[in-house]
């Protein structure tokens, strides 16, 4: 892609809440493919790397710390990870790609040490693979285009992270059968500092706009999943939808606060988003990081069995080693969409309780592809 039709993504640019922006482990893995791309087709060691975000509007130049041959047929590069000011368990990590040619005529991705491999179903890659997820996956096929130029040339990319295994443990990647490291991940190729205190005190700030001119419904998103429900068949305009990240019980808390001092009430309050947030509300969990509570399988399971699912099942949601895996192993079931109707009201129930001041709260899950999964 030309250079001339993107714009430089400015990490020196504060983020909203005036905390650093980091990159993703996803844009490292893929400046260390270019960079040694470039050395194993041109000969040239890079100090430093231009790739195309997953939005194909912005480029992020990346440092590169080291670019090498290892024998006459393969290169490796290396990417020192920033996560700017999110707490992050691979900031600061090396992340390296090793890079040969194939005679296939297809990219093929590696796990090479400290990238994890998935041994069972359910999360974003097939079991066998290596923990590259489809969009970094996709960022480093751009990257091969740009460099190589030529569509039908093969190529080997092995990912890996120096103490990547030692890394992982830190993660859920155990108990989401990633094992051997870390995973590769990023959906827009830019860490948001969304972990932190002075985020929290930025989402009382979105709170109050989106509440402002006297609203009478807003929607509260704790990821990007549920944004085009909000805008196209809610019709909310962008200031209505607040992005909380993990800090539900904050998001309403502000809310509450904010009718109180107007001296209103609120029509309608939105919650949109996927079941692996949202469904720990039944556990009675507010602030919904990974390293805050257990992930929501079991709750799942619970209300399954309470509506007579068969024990079998019941145990396979228990024993999913993720949320996305349960609504997957859901899908063929009658019964699933008034599953999850009935997970939806039971939410709204115990959020209402936070927000007297709405008169009603609606809750819609999403699978990670944005389907909706109860309530339409």
């Amino acid at each position: 892609m030309d250079r001339t039709e993107l714009k430089e993504f400015n990490l020196n640019v504060l983020a909203a809440n005036g905390l650093r922006r980091g990159r993703t482990t996803g844009s490292c893995a893929t400046a260390a493919v270019k960079a040694a791309l470039y050395l194993l087709l041109h000969g040239e060691h890079r100090t430093q790397i231009q790739i195309t975000l997953p939005d194909n509007a912005h480029y992020l130049t990346v440092p590169i710390q080291d670019s090498r041959w290892l024998n006459g047929h393969t290169v490796r590069a290396e990417v020192l990870k920033d996560g700017g000011d999110d707490p992050d368990n691979t900031h600061g990590a090396t992340l390296f790609a090793e890079v040969s040619r194939n005679d296939t005529g297809q990219i093929r991705f590696f796990a090479g040490v400290g990238v994890g491999t998935a041994t069972q179903p359910g999360l974003r890659v097939a079991v066998g693979e290596p923990a590259i997820n489809p969009t970094p996956r996709q960022m480093m096929r751009q990257a091969v285009a740009e460099v190589s130029g030529n569509k039908d040339q093969g190529f080997d990319l092995t990912i890996g992270c120096i103490n990547g295994e030692a890394i992982a443990r830190k993660t859920f990647n155990p108990k989401l059968g990633i094992v051997g490291g870390i995973s590769i991940l990023g959906t827009s190729g830019i860490v948001e500092p969304l972990s932190l205190a002075s985020w929290i005190a930025s989402i009382e700030v979105y709170v109050r706009v989106a509440l402002g001119n006297d609203a009478t419904s807003i929607a509260l998103l704790p990821g990007k999943i549920g944004r085009a429900y909000a805008k196209e068949m809610l019709g909310l305009p962008e200031q209505r939808s607040v992005q909380i990240a993990n800090f539900l019980g904050d998001a309403l808390d502000f809310t509450q606060q904010a009718l109180v001092e107007q001296q209103r009430d609120l029509d309608v309050l939105w919650l949109l988003g996927h079941p692996g947030k949202l469904a720990k509300v039944l556990d009675s969990v507010w602030d919904t990081h990974s390293s805050k509570s257990d992930m929501a399988m079991g709750v799942i399971a619970r209300i399954a069995a309470e509506r007579g699912f068969a024990s079998r099942l019941v145990q396979e949601l228990e024993q999913a080693n993720t949320v996305e895996a349960a609504t997957e192993r859901l899908k063929n079931e009658p019964a699933a969409q008034a599953l999850w109707i009935d997970i939806e009201q039971r939410i709204a129930a115990l959020v209402q309780t936070k927000v007297p001041a709405v008169k009603k709260v609606e809750v819609r899950l999403f699978n990670l592809q944005g389907e909706s999964l109860g309530e339409v």
